[in-house]
């Protein structure tokens, strides 16, 4: 599971309901969190909603009972908690995560190489974001959303993290379309991965601004790992949750920069005494290197998925960034 830690700011820390408590110091009286930090978080508890919502319709939509008989064939199937009727699940040995059939998902959505590439339906690397696999995916996506997604919206807004959610989930898309071709991919975990990314750049590069940094970069770099590690597994696309965590790594440098220490209260401050910058120069410097990145990789990304490169055929080493062989299982 996807978790965050709570970063101290120097100078003061953060209490859990928000408030900010300055340090006993010269400064105390000027000094103030930032804005940014009082947002109040309406945008991921309504895209948690949304999520929700779009599982039961596509659950209305897939109506196991009635089509229980068009899902494949074979042996005595039943639909799983078939009290829910048109909403119950799919038998576990055709969806094992309790929920719709891959036909249902793959007509409400879902992310399919040639129906992307051939059926020129580019819409699918968002759509795809919106749909889960079933009730596990969903609750495991969503309570790492909360955790994950809050904290950011009350201290960036819901413009700069709704922008990170979104296009992190459609960079993920892409990086995955580009290497898988013979099965659809759903899920917000691209878009999950990408608020990480930007917690990683967001510490990097307000780095002078908070104490006790090595261990929040260590405590954050074993959470990626680990998640990261997690989608060797089979079945699981890796590939989506790396395109998703480098294109909000890079958007993080451009979008979550907070000012340097000493900038909100230069008013307060004599002239000789005000800071002449609102940045650090290094801050500046990573914001130009990660658009560059940004608009290099999505572009390069784009094309050559409309061109239906197959990105596979090009990197004999990069399936093993989404499913190690075992003796225990195969990819």
């Amino acid at each position: 599971m996807m978790g965050n830690r709570d970063l101290e700011r120097e100078g003061g820390a953060k209490p859990r309901n928000g408030s900010y408590q300055p340090p006993p110091t010269a400064a105390a009286p000027y000094y103030m969190e930032n804005s940014e930090s009082q947002w109040t978080s309406w945008l991921v508890p309504m895209i948690v909603v949304a999520n929700v919502a779009m599982f039961i319709v596509v659950m209305f939509v897939n109506n196991c009972p009635s089509n229980i008989n068009n899902f494949g064939s074979g042996g005595r199937r039943q639909c799983v908690a078939r009290f829910l009727g048109r909403l119950s699940f799919q038998p576990l040995q055709d969806n094992p995560l309790f929920g719709p059939s891959s036909s249902t998902l793959q007509n409400l959505g879902a992310l399919e190489w040639d129906k992307v590439v051939h059926g020129h339906q580019g819409w699918r690397l968002f759509t795809c974001i919106w749909l889960h696999a079933g009730v596990v995916h969903l609750l495991a996506n969503m309570l790492s959303l909360v955790f994950i997604g809050i904290r950011l919206e009350q201290q960036f807004g819901f413009v700069r993290v709704g922008i990170i959610y979104l296009l992190s989930g459609i960079g993920g898309s892409v990086l995955s379309c580009l290497f898988i071709q013979r099965s659809i991919s759903v899920g917000a975990s691209g878009a999950l991965f990408g608020l990480l990314g930007a917690m990683l750049s967001e510490l990097l590069t307000n780095w002078s601004i908070y104490t006790n940094k090595a261990a929040a970069l260590i405590t954050l770099i074993i959470i990626i790992a680990i998640n990261l590690a997690v989608g060797l597994l089979p079945h699981v696309d890796n590939y989506a949750h790396i395109g998703g965590f480098m294109s909000g790594f890079l958007l993080g440098f451009v979008l979550l920069l907070r000012p340097q220490f000493g900038w909100l209260e230069r008013q307060h401050l004599p002239a000789e005494g005000r800071l002449k910058s609102k940045f650090k120069a290094y801050q500046y410097v990573l914001l130009l290197i990660a658009s560059i990145l940004l608009i290099i990789g999505f572009t390069v990304g784009l094309v050559m998925l409309f061109r239906g490169v197959k990105a596979n055929e090009h990197c004999d080493w990069c399936r093993y960034l989404s499913c190690l062989r075992t003796s225990r299982w195969s990819c």
